[in-house]
C-alpha cells in the first residue's frame, strides 16, 4: 500500500480523498491549518501551515496531493506555497497530484481555457488564481517530478456534494459534459478518481479532468 499526503485533508476535497484512500488500506497524512470535525478512522493528522509542514512530512511518501483552497490566508499565496510542495515531491520521489478548477479546462482541442474567457467577477481571482498553479506545473516544475495537474467538473463542492456511483469519465484538458450538456461529479466520485490515478497512473506531467 502506498503512503498518501494530502495537503488541505480537512476540507471538501481533501477529506473525500483522504477518506477514499485510508478505505483501500493506504497510509494517509492529512496537513491542514485545522483539526478534523470528523476524523476518519486510520488517518494520520499532522497540523499546521503547509509550508511548515512539507519538509518533515513528504519524504517516504509515495504521492502527495495538493487540495488547498485559494482563501482566507492562503489566498495570493497558492502558487508560492506550491512551489514548494512541488520542489520537496520531486526530492522526495513522491507523485504529485495538484488539484486544480475547472476554469482551467478548454471548451474543445485547442480552444482557449474557460478562464481566458469572461469570467463572473465573484468567481474571477480564484479561477486565474486556480490557473496560476497549473501554469506553474506546466512551465516551472522540476524535470523530474512527475505530475497531474486534476480538474474537477464544472458542478462540484461542498454545497454540491452528491452521492457515489463510481461511474464516471476520465479525459484530459478539454472539459467533459454528459448528453443534456451539464457538468457534475460528487466530491466522492471525484476522489475515487484521483485515488485511481495514484494506484494505478495512466497520466505522466498530464492534465487530467473528471465528470460525469
Amino acid at each position: 500500500m502506498a503512503t498518501i499526503v494530502v495537503f488541505g485533508g480537512t476540507g471538501f476535497t481533501g477529506s473525500n480523498i483522504a477518506r477514499e484512500a485510508s478505505a483501500r488500506g493506504h497510509h494517509v497524512v492529512s496537513v491542514s491549518r485545522s483539526e478534523p470535525q470528523e476524523p476518519i478512522e486510520g488517518v494520520r493528522y499532522e497540523t499546521g501551515a503547509a509550508e511548515e509542514l512539507a519538509a518533515r512530512v513528504i519524504p517516504g511518501a509515495d504521492a502527495v496531493v495538493a487540495a488547498l483552497s485559494p482563501r482566507g490566508d492562503m489566498s495570493g499565496r497558492l502558487v508560492e506555497v506550491y512551489r514548494g510542495l512541488a520542489r520537496e515531491s520531486a526530492a522526495a520521489g513522491a507523485r504529485y497530484i495538484q488539484v486544480g478548477g475547472f476554469s482551467s479546462l478548454r471548451p474543445a482541442p485547442g480552444a482557449p481555457r474557460f478562464v481566458e474567457g469572461e469570467i463572473p467577477e465573484e468567481f474571477r481571482d480564484e479561477a486565474m488564481e486556480g490557473e496560476a498553479t497549473r501554469v506553474l506545473l506546466a512551465e516551472e516544475s522540476p524535470e523530474d517530478l512527475d505530475w497531474v495537474f486534476v480538474s474537477p467538473a464544472a458542478s462540484y463542492g461542498a454545497w454540491a456534494p452528491g452521492e457515489r456511483s463510481s461511474r464516471f469519465r476520465v479525459g484530459d484538458d478539454v472539459a467533459l459534459f454528459d448528453e443534456e450538456g451539464g457538468s457534475t461529479i460528487s466530491g466522492a466520485d471525484f476522489a475515487a478518481a484521483i485515488v485511481d490515478e495514484i494506484e494505478r497512473p495512466t497520466r505522466h506531467r498530464a492534465h487530467m479532468s473528471v465528470a460525469y
